[in-house]
């Protein structure tokens, strides 16, 4: 029975996605861990669920085996199995932008306090960088909304509404900052050098925030059953 989730992404190269895959298949199935796990030459993106005795230890074989001794998980409790199934694939990307961008040039971090700090600077363009689903559930006051479907229109979408002589200082956020990786990194490639994404995302926003100085309004829309997590009304779940 699953009690525990853990989200984790790593933007490293993989030389050989498909024997990590059968890898990772083997280290979850051992745990009895249900959940999704992408691998792709550029990283591994996963979450999954079990006992949390048994997600522990699918993370320190993981760590061992690619050797990333600083690897950061995002845990969470859960009252019921949110996944149906284990689902290890290859992929191309680990999370689909759909043109090359470089995750070693992301852009700085900021922590829940320093976000906040941010928010209240009139001269930061505040991005909400998920699509207009997620969006809708909750975001933070002010942030732009793309209005996007999927995270792979943001290009489109950024090559026609930012400027890099006029959106001087921006700020980006998503669920657990994957997303961020990969489109700060594009950005900062196309001129804009002032680009800072909330570490960690929303999620560690929510863990670290105190519930009365946070600025996130709303629900936070996840990609499991349960639908959406954090403050806000009770949501039905993800269809």
């Amino acid at each position: 029975m699953a009690d525990t989730i853990a989200s984790f992404y790593r933007f490293a190269p993989i030389a050989d996605p498909a024997s990590a895959r059968d890898a990772l298949e083997a280290l979850a199935t051992d745990g009895a861990l249900r959940g999704t796990v992408l691998v792709a030459r550029e990283g591994i993106n996963a979450q999954v669920a079990g006992c949390a005795n048994a997600i522990d230890a699918f993370v320190a074989a993981v760590c061992r085996r690619f050797d990333w001794s600083d690897l950061r998980v995002h845990r969470a409790p859960v009252d019921a199995a949110p996944f149906r199934r284990l689902r290890v694939r290859v992929r191309d990307e680990i999370v689909a932008l759909g043109c090359e961008s470089d995750p070693e040039r992301t852009g700085a971090r900021a922590d829940a306090a320093r976000w906040d700090a941010l928010l209240a600077e009139r001269d930061v363009t505040v991005i909400d960088v998920r699509n207009h689903y997620e969006v809708a559930l909750g975001t933070f006051d002010g942030a732009i909304d793309p209005g996007t479907a999927a995270f792979r229109d943001f290009p489109a979408w950024a090559e026609a509404n930012l400027d890099p002589a006029r959106d001087r200082r921006i700020a980006m956020f998503c669920t657990g900052g994957i997303r961020c990786e990969k489109a700060s990194a594009w950005l900062r490639a196309r001129g804009f050098d002032d680009v800072v994404q909330l570490d960690g995302g929303i999620l560690g926003y929510l863990d670290a925030a105190d519930a009365h100085a946070g600025r996130w309004r709303g629900s936070c829309f996840v990609f499991d059953e349960r639908g959406a997590v954090g403050r806000g009304k009770e949501l039905p779940k993800a269809r």
